[in-house]
């Protein structure tokens, strides 16, 4: 073969090689991309709830405000003494209420702890009592409980607050005075020893009292309701809408009671050992203040010693002679 002839040859060999290579890459072309699509996300089955509106109304739909001077976290290592009064606190006591005897509210028996405002019931025999006596002539002795009052006033609006009641033989209370007036959004009793009073133990009581001349403090309406769990056991959500037209309470956020003023305007008072004469029951119409406290009933039994007191309290506290009315939080709000 001619030299030429050779050189002739590759270059022909060379551009076919080349062709099926260009021909190859056209002929396949390249797959399109596997796109694996995003899972819907699975919602919370729990979500928390936002705190910045009444959990029974959280999309907001009351227009609601929260009020700070009236609301509190308790968030802090300290009670905020802007905030609340301690009853107590250098001899002072707001309406000269030392406590019900036999126990008298301490300065001591307050601290935040875990995120939460803990109210304490102490068995303290050898503490300072009081050596006077209350109006019913019963002695201050052994047990110590307390007492906070918020320093602001207002009047209508919604109120919530998340708590668990002492499990003893002692009231958890959440209530109101200002004006003549007082509102016991709850008194609750997390244990008793009667066993006709079981019942308590799954309580809500609350009730209006006139405190003018009129109706000297008498009740002016009342109910007691049956929760359907004992209060001492867990933490739970009571709602209070307060408006001009009545009372709205919630659990947990759940409507329980619609009680309207008519309503409470129409309770027969008198015959169900309050009264204040003629006038309207719906008193609390007016500025209040709210507290929070512990306090003994002896007309419900009064725990008689350390161990009885501290009957219900986990193992490892029953010896340390305090059980807790403990308080999440307390918020208040108004319409804007």
């Amino acid at each position: 073969m001619k030299l030429s002839n050779y050189f002739i040859l590759l270059a022909l060999i060379s551009i076919c090689i080349s062709a099926c290579s260009s021909n190859d890459d056209d002929s396949i072309p390249d797959p399109d991309p596997v796109v694996t699509p995003n899972p819907d996300p699975i919602p919370d089955p729990d979500p928390e709830p936002n705190a910045d509106y009444p959990l029974s109304d959280q999309t907001n739909s009351g227009n609601w405000q929260l009020i700070e001077a009236v609301s509190d976290e308790f968030e802090g290592t300290k009670l905020d003494e802007n905030k609340w009064l301690i009853q107590g606190r250098n001899g002072v006591f707001q309406s000269n209420f030392k406590g019900r005897a036999p126990s008298q509210f301490s300065t001591e028996n307050i601290r935040l702890e875990d995120g939460m405002l803990k109210l304490e019931t102490r068995w303290e025999p050898d503490y300072n009592f009081n050596p006077t006596h209350d109006k019913n002539g019963d002695p201050y002795e052994n047990i110590t409980t307390a007492a906070i009052i918020t320093k602001s006033e207002f009047v209508y609006g919604y109120l919530e607050i998340k708590s668990k009641a002492a499990d003893a033989e002692i009231t958890s209370s959440f209530w109101a005075t200002g004006n003549n007036t007082e509102f016991d959004f709850f008194e609750m009793f997390g244990n008793h020893k009667q066993a006709t009073k079981k019942e308590k133990e799954k309580e809500l009581w609350w009730s209006i009292h006139d405190w003018s001349s009129a109706g000297g403090g008498k009740t002016t309406y009342t109910e007691h309701q049956d929760l359907g769990f004992r209060v001492a056991d867990d933490f739970h959500v009571y709602g209070y809408d307060w408006s001009p037209d009545g009372v709205k309470i919630y659990i947990d956020g759940q409507l329980f009671r619609d009680v309207s003023k008519e309503t409470i305007n129409a309770y027969d008072d008198t015959t169900n050992g309050g009264g204040n004469g003629a006038n309207e029951n719906f008193v609390v119409t007016k500025p209040i203040k709210l507290w929070l406290d512990q306090e003994t009933f002896p007309w419900h039994g009064v725990p008689d010693s350390l161990e009885d007191l501290e009957a219900n309290s986990p193992a490892g506290k029953k010896t340390d002679g305090i059980v807790d009315f403990e308080v999440e939080y307390v918020r208040v709000w108004q319409k804007k």
